[in-house]
């Protein structure tokens, strides 16, 4: 599990002593951890890393300045976890180079309402004067911006029309401005978000990256509704260079996909052609069931695992909204000549 290490922090900011296991998640690319033990270490932990898990104490921690700068842009988890680590740490900490996200501001939120005193979250720079202990609060979540996006793909790519009851529409204004150019009609009313494509989608140019930009855990879904978007589109990945192996398994329904180092060139085709495909990570897989859904024929998807564990009841939601699928408990993880 890839957020596995975000214990790391408040467990030692609390008991002074932690042992995490070192995380998985999904094989997008090169995803170090340093930043966050570099991050842990300024603040007076020891580390040390055998047998596969981290193992962080310290006597007390001590706010420090911290640059969080990475050659991908900002750590959205480690923003959080050093966030969280300091919150409890004796003095004033500072993180250059924070992530931005809307959900590394929720956190500060939480944490602010439970006594932590955290300035400058939404920005690149954020302040933490440290507290002796925190106490219990009541906290609302944001929606998951990613889930809401997924799904208005999923109206797009089906030509549509889908309405997203509580969808954060600030944490995803990028995104709908994208949308709205290649050709999307978005309504947003006061608690939802109404999509529906009244003529043919557009071709675009983009580039996935930290927030506010448009998010690479939405790039999967972008490639499938280009695939079978007439013209020529590109994205870019900054975040996840190498983020592309859903770009094969796109191509064995038809898509015309070429790879260029961390750019995808997709020449859109008028239709799909269901085919036996391999999820191979977690927003892979939802762009797959969306491209299958877009697909002429019948195509199954193999190894859901990944795909559950980012979407709670995907399957249902799309059929409950006229999606015409359905899950095969017994079927076997991968076809027959795949590897």
């Amino acid at each position: 599990m890839r957020a596995s290490v975000c214990v790391l922090g408040p467990l030692l900011a609390r008991f002074r002593t932690a042992r995490v296991a070192l995380p998985g998640g999904c094989n997008i690319g090169h995803r170090p951890i340093d930043l966050h033990l570099r991050g842990l270490e300024a603040l007076g932990a020891d580390i040390s890393i055998s047998n596969g898990c981290v193992t962080a104490s310290c006597n007390s921690l001590r706010g420090n300045t911290i640059d969080l700068a990475g050659p991908a842009g900002p750590t959205v988890t480690g923003t959080c976890n050093i966030m969280m680590a300091a919150a409890l740490a004796k003095g004033h900490s500072v993180i250059l180079n924070a992530a931005r996200e809307p959900e590394v501001q929720n956190l500060a939120a939480l944490l602010n309402s439970a006594g932590a005193r955290i300035s400058g979250c939404g920005t690149s720079t954020i302040e933490i004067h440290g507290v002796d202990s925190l106490h219990s609060a009541s906290h609302h979540i944001t929606p998951d911006r990613i889930e809401a996006g997924t799904f208005a793909i999923a109206a797009l790519i089906t030509h549509g029309q889908l309405t997203l009851r509580h969808a954060p529409a600030q944490s995803l204004c990028c995104f709908l401005e994208l949308l709205t150019d290649i050709g999307a009609h978005i309504t947003e009313l006061p608690e939802a978000l109404v999509i529906h494509r009244p003529g043919p989608l557009r071709p675009a140019h983009i580039i996935a990256q930290p927030w506010p930009g448009i998010p690479t855990d939405l790039q999967a879904q972008l490639m499938a509704l280009f695939a079978c978007t007439p013209g020529e589109s590109s994205i870019c990945d900054t975040v996840f260079p190498e983020r592309f192996r859903h770009a094969a398994e796109l191509v064995r329904l038809g898509a015309d996909i070429r790879i260029r180092g961390n750019r995808a060139e997709i020449r859109g085709v008028s239709q799909l052609s269901g085919a036996p495909l391999i999820a191979t990570d977690l927003r892979a897989s939802a762009a797959l069931v969306l491209a299958g859904l877009a697909a002429g024929g019948t195509t199954q998807l193999h190894r859901l695992h990944h795909l559950d564990r980012g979407y709670q009841h995907f399957d249902e939601k799309l059929r409950s909204l006229g999606g015409q699928l359905r899950r095969i408990p017994d079927v076997l993880e991968q076809p027959a000549g795949q590897p």
